[in-house]
């Protein structure tokens, strides 16, 4: 039974994983067509050459008995053959694929040429993902103190993020450039913690859509990660304690910026191999999605909010195969829109109410900046100067009309650094090195 969501003790533990697939015991709960898996064992045949049913069985991520019944059936339709041992047992027996195998393997590569772990079909991917959401635990105010704790920031701006981090569902941040949006937002991710699973691939009538991402998704500490073909280890483990399709990751952390086209948020299908990958926002499912630098797309800013109103307000995505023929996934996303632009120049009202909160990030006061060359001037082991921060505040900002950024005071420090090895000083904040430093960062 499913345990219900509750708000985190600080002190306890964070719960690990909410749900967990279970182990598949025989065809029937693989879930699959019959002959997507003989296909799959076929195509695996033609490429590796001769292999063990353990290896079989390990590539397709799949219990050995539920592999082995296949095996038998490809072996009696004579597309390929018993060709010796590696070991003791069945699981050690060699198979090369025959004649005949290759001839069908061809066929069946004509139809896509995916050899990775079986996929999960999409009743069980979206079972999935509505359990997780379901038993998602909550953060508090405590929780966003102590974890934003690295950061400058207001009780006010601390107490608009909880409640929307809480939502789960959708939040627009913006303001001037270098005020910790994007620093925020990648704190929301790590601050999320627990455990999702997300599949090898799934399957949508026949059609195999690939979901992990090596690059989106971390694997938890103690799982072997998946090497670049999306699969760990030629044996499955006895000890392992869920369905193997499945990689349990660290909640996704899926990031784009400028470069994010309405193409990228479809299914990309490659004409060759003849299979999909997911977009952006199935690899975030579970976590957080930052659309950064939002309004600086080359698409219109109204054309990408348009494709996203109805995820925002039903939940659920649909996406479209190359046949024409649409299916809907479940959309559990925390997704935030990060924008340096004036938002009325680029949404709408309509879009606004969808959105459930809207969080100004305002240029800091003096005080904060101080604390932030503080806080900074500590980690890179620099004595803090306040009558040097006055100085820059009097010869730079006010003499030059600028604004105070959160991230000045580390991009100071960090050119004072530079400056400081290339005159083979130590780094301090002398008036010196503070006057080189402030010439070479700011535009007057």
């Amino acid at each position: 039974m499913l345990t219900e969501a509750r708000p985190v003790d600080e002190g306890a533990e964070r719960p690990k994983v909410s749900y967990t697939p279970l182990i598949p015991a025989s065809l029937k709960d693989v879930g699959l067509n019959r002959d997507m898996l003989i296909h799959l064992i076929v195509k695996v045949l033609y490429y590796a050459g001769e292999v063990t049913g353990a290896y079989l069985a390990g590539r397709l991520k799949l219990p050995y008995t539920i592999v082995d019944e296949l095996i038998e059936f490809v072996k009696n339709e004579r597309m390929c053959e018993v060709k010796g041992m590696a070991g003791i047992g069945k699981t050690a027996y060699k198979y090369a694929i025959t004649s005949l195998g290759r001839d069908r393997a061809r066929e069946f590569l004509e139809i896509n040429q995916y050899t990775g772990p079986a996929p999960v079909p999409l009743v069980q991917y979206t079972e999935m993902i509505k359990n997780e959401a379901a038993t998602r635990s909550y953060i508090t105010q405590e929780t966003i103190v102590k974890e934003f704790s690295h950061l400058v920031l207001t009780k006010h701006v601390m107490d608009m993020l909880g409640p929307a981090i809480n939502s789960g569902k959708s939040m627009f941040i913006y303001g001037a450039p270098g005020n910790g949006k994007s620093v925020v937002s990648e704190s929301i991710g790590r601050m999320l913690g627990g455990e999702v699973f997300i599949p090898h691939a799934i399957d949508v009538d026949g059609v195999i859509i690939t979901v992990f991402d090596p690059i989106n998704h971390r694997p938890v500490n103690g799982d072997k990660i998946p090497d670049s073909s999306g699969y760990r280890s030629p044996i499955l483990s006895e000890t392992e304690d869920f369905d193997q399709r499945w990689v349990r990751c660290k909640r996704p952390f899926v990031f784009t910026g400028g470069e994010l086209t309405l193409e990228m948020l479809d299914l990309s299908f490659n004409e060759i191999s003849k299979f999909y990958e997911a977009p952006f926002q199935v690899k975030a499912n579970g976590g957080v999605f930052l659309i950064d630098d939002f309004g600086r797309q080359l698409v219109r800013p109204k054309d990408l909010l348009n494709r996203w109103i109805v995820p925002l307000e039903k939940r659920v995505d649909y996406l479209t195969l190359h046949t024409g023929k649409k299916f809907e996934l479940p959309f559990d996303a925390l997704i935030i829109f990060s924008t340096n632009l004036r938002p009325q120049e680029l949404v709408d009202e309509a879009f606004f109410r969808r959105i459930r909160y809207k969080i100004h990030f305002d240029n800091p006061t003096l005080e904060q900046y101080k604390e932030i060359c503080k806080n900074y001037c500590r980690s890179k082991n620099i004595v803090y100067n306040p009558i040097i921060v006055d100085y820059i505040q009097t010869e730079f900002y006010q003499k030059h009309n600028l604004d105070l950024r959160c991230c000045h005071p580390r991009d100071i420090i960090e050119q004072v650094i530079d400056i400081a090895r290339y005159l083979n000083v130590p780094p301090a904040l002398t008036k010196e090195l503070v006057d080189s430093a402030c010439n070479s960062y700011f535009v007057k």
